[in-house]
């Protein structure tokens, strides 16, 4: 039987600008603003900054974990992740096309560079983030 995950959370607007707040009772506000070249403040996360930061965060802790269970040991782990929007319409309206990961993963000295390369591969496989978008989403590990 498939497991449901249910999520909440809350998006309140501040008044007179384009700024919100993303709240979930017990954790720190996310200060979100629209991008600033739609108006917005460049000093708050925007929703495509928060959406290009879930797909990588979600590989990370798939890679993470499957690295743990391989017996894998991993020191560091960086993304340097992006994302190409397009607008299609004339009224504005647009989409993400693409993504690129860039994993870079730093191994502890003896550990499989081989394995940890192929979980990569795996843990796209399995985020639940990049399998819920209508566009590719690549991977460009490299292991340190």
């Amino acid at each position: 039987m498939a497991k449901r995950h249910e999520y909440k959370l809350f998006v309140t607007w501040e008044r007179a600008s384009r700024n919100y707040l993303v709240s979930i009772p017990g954790k720190p506000p996310i200060p979100g603003s629209a991008d600033p070249v739609f108006g917005g403040d460049a000093a708050r996360w925007n929703p495509e900054e928060l959406f290009l930061a879930s797909l990588s965060a979600c590989h990370q802790l798939w890679y993470l974990g499957l690295c743990a269970g391989a017996g894998v040991s991993v020191l560091g782990y960086e993304d340097s992740a992006e994302g190409l929007m397009l607008e299609e319409t004339q009224g504005g309206a647009g989409q993400f096309t693409e993504v690129v990961l860039r994993p870079q993963v730093r191994l502890a000295p003896g550990a499989d560079a081989a394995k940890a390369l192929a979980l990569h591969h795996t843990a796209h496989e399995m985020c639940f983030i990049a399998r819920s978008v209508n566009f590719p989403v690549s991977v460009e590990p490299v292991i340190c």
